[in-house]
């Protein structure tokens, strides 16, 4: 979730696959991207197709949405259409693009920033940033997002304001310790 997935990539996302069963009701504890909206099916790359762990925030979060979700289907009653799947429409349809869309300039707009101005892509860019900031080694962020390589990550996804080359510097100290006077 958070950004990782590709526009071509499908995120239907079901009640299946691994759980945290101690949880009640139990929660995901990954995301697995093996299938893509494409018409064969296939992801773009074979590196696409991954499994990543979500982190703790997003199995809350998770969590908190299964809650509401049983409110939501005792509310309905047999109205509500059960069909599996952990997001769906507000007539428990699949998701497609401008139902993302749609939600995603929702919380933007509640962000108070301008809706026009922001995409879900863009999540991608940001998680990317992110990681690398955080000193997630590029060859785990590519992986992560599905690129065959560094290049593209590096070169398109990584849109850091201020890069520090540190190597240099970290090596020197290591070379040359600094001396008591």
């Amino acid at each position: 979730m958070r950004g990782k997935c590709q526009r071509t990539q499908r995120l239907v996302l079901t009640g299946s696959g691994n759980r945290n069963v101690a949880a009640e009701p139990p929660v995901l504890r990954s995301i697995s991207v093996w299938r893509s909206v494409r018409a064969s099916g296939d992801t773009k790359t074979r590196k696409s197709r991954r499994t990543l762990a979500m982190p703790t925030r997003c199995v809350v979060a998770l969590r908190l949405h299964r809650i509401r979700q049983a409110a939501a289907k005792k509310v309905a009653g047999e109205r509500w259409q059960e069909n599996g799947l952990v997001f769906a429409s507000a007539v428990r349809t699949p998701l497609d693009s401008h139902n993302v869309r749609r939600s995603f300039r929702k919380v933007v707009k509640g962000a108070e920033l301008v809706p026009e101005d922001w995409t879900p892509r863009e999540m991608r860019h940001s998680f990317v940033s992110l990681m690398s900031d955080s000193g997630v080694p590029l060859e785990h962020i590519a992986r992560l997002v599905g690129h065959n390589g560094t290049t593209v990550t590096e070169t398109v996804y990584r849109l850091q304001i201020r890069p520090v080359m540190d190597e240099g510097a970290t090596a020197m100290d290591r070379i040359f310790p600094k001396r008591a006077r």
